[in-house]
């Protein structure tokens, strides 16, 4: 294997990385050139139960940001890369009605922190703290925004949703957690799986 930039997750973590699961390191860490990251799995839940929320998620899906919806048992593929610093994830679901592809792209920030842009264009932005417990990997969303046209829009804190990630090890596998809430009104969109993961040569 080559040598490459050093990951986004392994800059913002420093020598806390070795905190992490051996499962967890190999995940967030950087991915030499001509390798890929490939894991396989099922969402147990992904999307929100929130009707009202419908167009609205709709518009983001058309987008590649996430599947509108509520669905159940859904199988999911995701590729990593490390593109010069850049995590560079594809996420692919298999939903009843046809596959949805989400494309995201995380950078780190000179604040120890880390960015991920999601959607292709890239539409939603949000930054993150970077924290390890327990061997657990956490990102807390610490600011979120938007794209329209060529309009960048800092969500205020007051209907910024707050965004949690955790990704942790589970037998021979690891499992991700993500919820999304908003003020005043609780949880409006999550997933939740377990998958197998591995690094390969990228043909």
């Amino acid at each position: 294997m080559t040598d490459a930039p050093r990951s986004p997750y392994a800059s913002a973590l420093g020598d806390r990385i070795a905190e992490l699961s051996p499962a967890l390191r190999r995940y967030v860490d950087t991915i030499p050139a001509g390798f890929v990251g490939r894991g396989e799995g099922v969402f147990d839940r992904v999307g929100s139960r929130r009707w009202f929320l419908t167009p609205l998620l709709r518009w983001f899906a058309r987008r590649g940001v996430v599947p509108a919806g509520w669905h159940e048992r859904v199988p999911f593929r995701i590729e990593n890369r490390t593109v010069e610093g850049t995590a560079v994830a594809i996420r692919r679901f298999d939903l009843p009605a046809g596959a949805f592809t989400m494309h995201d792209a995380v950078r780190a920030t000179s604040r120890g922190t880390v960015v991920d842009r999601v959607g292709r264009p890239p539409v939603v932005a949000a930054e993150f703290a970077v924290r390890v417990v327990e061997s657990t990997l956490e990102l807390q969303s610490i600011a979120v925004g938007i794209r329209l046209g060529g309009l960048r829009l800092r969500l205020p804190e007051w209907v910024a949703p707050r965004i949690r990630l955790r990704e942790r090890s589970v037998g021979d596998g690891q499992r991700v957690e993500f919820t999304m809430d908003l003020s005043h009104v609780g949880r409006i969109y999550e997933y939740a799986g377990t998958f197998t993961y591995r690094i390969e040569e990228d043909a």
